[in-house]
């Protein structure tokens, strides 16, 4: 099974493994709806949180998804030698450079003179696209994080609008926003503002609600 429960109960069992306490958890897209989630079933497992361009709302995936999901198990299929042969191949479904950089981050070469793979299941995460739309939480007057939560958004990105933002203050009352100049991929777009937006509010402007 692939959705936030269990993508939750990975983090927190990587957590408790290795005694990590009092931590940052830090979560881009997928990521960010699971430490959310972790957040709000378990508040003392971490300090604070910084959910990437993403929202504890149940929204549409963006129509690129599937997209990159099958150009990913195109290129699984046909054994590439080579990140640039990768590339190619991935091209088609992905056009922007900065996403297929970092859709190829994922490649390993398994042992010497291997084909190309991905270290991850691509066909389970395909497979789970309908749930990576979900959020397990619906009502937050009954779940609440009440430590610091920063939420970074991209500008150019639709995942986390101004209209959502009363919602995210009901699940996160200590919540703030970093907006940054970048669409979804916000943090292989913008590294370096995104350490500068993480590390001081005011270098990228941020909005807060503590109502």
């Amino acid at each position: 099974m692939h959705n936030y429960t269990a993508l939750a109960d990975d983090v927190e069992a990587f957590l408790n493994k290795h005694n990590l306490k009092d931590a940052t958890l830090i979560g881009h897209s997928m990521g960010a709806k699971t430490v959310m989630t972790l957040a709000l079933r378990n508040p003392d497992c971490c300090a604070n949180i910084i959910p990437v361009d993403n929202a504890p709302v149940d929204a549409a995936l963006s129509s690129d998804f599937p997209k990159y999901a099958e150009g990913m198990q195109r290129v699984e299929a046909a054994k590439p030698k080579s990140q640039k042969e990768a590339d190619e191949i991935l091209k088609p479904y992905a056009k922007d450079l900065p996403v297929r950089q970092f859709l190829l981050t994922n490649l390993i070469r398994p042992g010497p003179s291997e084909p190309l793979k991905f270290r991850i299941p691509v066909k389970i995460l395909t497979d789970a696209l309908d749930d990576m739309s979900d959020f397990p939480f619906n009502d937050p007057d009954q779940t609440r994080f009440g430590k610091r939560a920063l939420f970074v958004r991209g500008t150019k990105s639709h995942y986390v609008s101004d209209e959502i933002l009363p919602i995210i203050g009901r699940f996160f009352p200590r919540f703030e926003v970093v907006d940054i100049d970048a669409g979804h991929w916000v943090i292989s777009e913008k590294p370096e503002e995104f350490i500068k937006g993480t590390c001081s509010d005011s270098e990228a402007g941020a909005y807060s609600d503590n109502t």
